[in-house]
């Protein structure tokens, strides 16, 4: 089974773009998803983090508390680092068997998966891909659509974007690119072109 990666800055809107190939039946993993299931109440990982940062890093009713912990790391490039280090590893293999999950479903007839990250290129996530899509749209864009979206201030949506691989760079490392500063329509048929591509091609 091929696995084409799909990444984009924070609010490039990579959701949009995976449920648009998820209208031809592909199957996809999104990273984020994974990131917050590794971490539900009851999981080795919560534990870990409970016990590194103190039981105030929980909410009341024991899951973890989001908001908080994002201020912690974000003001602290080490424990920043230790939270990665804990969790990048986990979430890889839950990765691995959500992604290949399709592999022996009969059911499932396409011959590729996405792989949804906004960290695909910035960790070794892009590793188990064999193809990679950026959603690109200008960092200003990036900001405007986050602060609409999201309860955060522009000054921490912009820590957040400087935090992620440069959009230049972004774009060096893809292979495809969808524009999403067209119209729905426009995204929408830059996708089919990229799902008819990717049907010959591995096919």
């Amino acid at each position: 089974m091929v696995v084409v990666g799909l990444t984009g800055g924070i609010g490039s809107g990579k959701s949009t773009v995976a449920r648009m190939f998820g209208q031809f039946g592909v199957h996809w993993v999104d990273a984020d998803d994974v990131a917050r299931e590794v971490v539900e109440p009851g999981t080795p990982a919560l534990a870990s983090i409970a016990g590194h940062f103190g039981a105030d890093i929980l909410q009341p009713d024991g899951s973890l508390d989001r908001a908080h912990l994002r201020t912690l790391i974000f003001d602290n490039p080490q424990e920043r680092a230790w939270l990665e280090g804990l969790l990048h590893p986990v979430i890889r293999d839950e990765l691995i068997r959500q992604l290949h999950a399709r592999d022996s479903d009969p059911g499932y007839a396409l011959p590729y998966t996405l792989l949804v990250s906004p960290l695909l290129l910035e960790t070794d996530q892009h590793q188990l891909t064999d193809r990679v899509v950026v959603v690109d749209v200008p960092v200003e864009v990036q900001i405007a659509r986050t602060v609409d979206r999201d309860t955060n201030s522009r000054e921490q949506v912009e820590r957040i974007v400087a935090a992620q691989m440069p959009r230049e760079k972004r774009l060096h490392n893809a292979d495809e690119v969808v524009d999403n500063t067209q119209t729905i329509s426009h995204v929408e048929d830059q996708v089919g072109e990229l799902h008819k591509a990717f049907m010959v091609a591995f096919g």
